[in-house]
């Protein structure tokens, strides 16, 4: 895992004035050993070849490295299609049977748009602030791939620079949207031989507790360990103690109101795992008043039910109460702390992914 977000490294790399290429995954056919999106620094004076990131590894990265530094010394793009045959993976160890293409541009190339330099914009997107989506078009003829523009979609909905075609722009913008919700990179088709790379640049996603028992604590090492970033919230001081949740941030104090105060930004999800039902209740009205998009609740229908009413009763709209998940997680089947946990992960997981939940031979 990388200790600093990625494009906060492109960010210092370009205030220290050092000249850096980036080297992006741009479309894959077949069995490959990374996926569209993947991406890797490459900076003129480190002999060590890579900064961050990572193609996969082998002498397609060695080559792609190569790349990097041509165009970073003669400027354009470097797009080249790379087949990873039998011998080829034998020799390297990657997958075989697919093909990647890889776009290779100085950083000053690829994160613009037009004029406007947006290095720090995915700086700040990647530590936490407002996502940004970087949309690149590419045009197809057979196997060869060409470079055809970039875009940039903010939250918000707005585009930044263009791809010359009014058409073609809101295209992108719809596609940039669609995966900020999702966070994932997808590759678009187009008519007339021609993708839309929608690339999601967001921060690490947060999870709020309400509640600091054993599955409480069972959540928060499972989010944990998808690289969420954890706060818990416990008005007991024996349950509210750090050393129990190494990693996450413990707030000691009121829950209800602890929870009303916290500022959450786009990737926010929170759970109510509290001892009580008017505990319960009472967080639950308060996460309904936050602009939290997903809300969990442990408990049973019954109380769903309930907190569905209490909160008609306050005056929360039908829409916000869609948002609460009751009971939280998927049906697994399993009971014990720890396999609820997953449950409610597996779910949250979806719900960030906008995936189907279906098994995968089933898809």
């Amino acid at each position: 895992m990388e200790a600093r977000p990625f494009f906060s490294r492109v960010a210092e790399l370009e205030r220290k004035g050092r000249r850096f290429a980036l080297a992006t995954v741009v479309r894959t056919q077949g069995s490959t050993p990374q996926v569209v999106g993947a991406k890797m620094i490459v900076v003129a004076d480190d002999e060590r070849g890579r900064a961050a990131g990572t193609l996969g590894g082998g002498c397609v990265e060695a080559d792609a490295i190569l790349a990097a530094r041509d165009v970073m010394a003669g400027g354009g793009r470097s797009l080249r299609a790379y087949e990873l045959t039998e011998d080829l993976a034998w020799n390297t160890g990657l997958v075989c049977g697919g093909t990647m293409w890889i776009l290779a541009e100085r950083g000053e190339d690829a994160l613009r748009a037009g004029p406007t330099p947006m290095i720090e914009e995915l700086a700040r997107a990647s530590e936490g602030g407002p996502p940004v989506a970087v949309v690149t078009l590419l045009e197809r003829d057979g196997r060869q791939v060409r470079y055809g523009g970039r875009v940039f979609v903010d939250a918000a909905g707005t585009l930044i620079g263009s791809l010359g075609d009014s058409v073609l722009d809101e295209r992108a913008r719809v596609a940039g949207l669609q995966q900020l919700e999702r966070g994932t990179p997808r590759l678009v088709s187009l008519e007339g031989g021609r993708d839309l790379l929608a690339d999601p640049v967001s921060g690490r996603p947060r999870l709020v507790v309400a509640g600091g028992g054993h599955v409480a604590l069972a959540i928060a090492r499972q989010a944990m360990l998808i690289d969420f970033d954890v706060t818990i919230i416990e008005d007991r001081p024996e349950f509210a103690d750090p050393a129990r949740f190494g990693g996450a941030t413990v707030l000691h104090g009121d829950m209800a109101g602890t929870l009303a105060s916290l500022d959450y930004g786009w990737a926010s999800f929170i759970v109510i795992a509290t001892r009580g039902h008017k505990l319960d209740a009472d967080c639950v009205l308060a996460a309904a008043k936050t602009p939290v998009r997903y809300i969990g609740v442990l408990g049973s229908r019954r109380k769903t039910v309930l907190l569905a009413d209490m909160l008609r009763a306050e005056g929360v709209s039908e829409g916000r109460i869609a948002a609460i998940h009751a009971p939280v997680g998927l049906d697994l089947g399993g009971r014990a702390p720890a396999e609820i946990a997953l449950s409610v992960m597996a779910e949250i997981t979806r719900e960030r992914y906008r995936g189907s939940g279906q098994a995968l031979r089933e898809v």
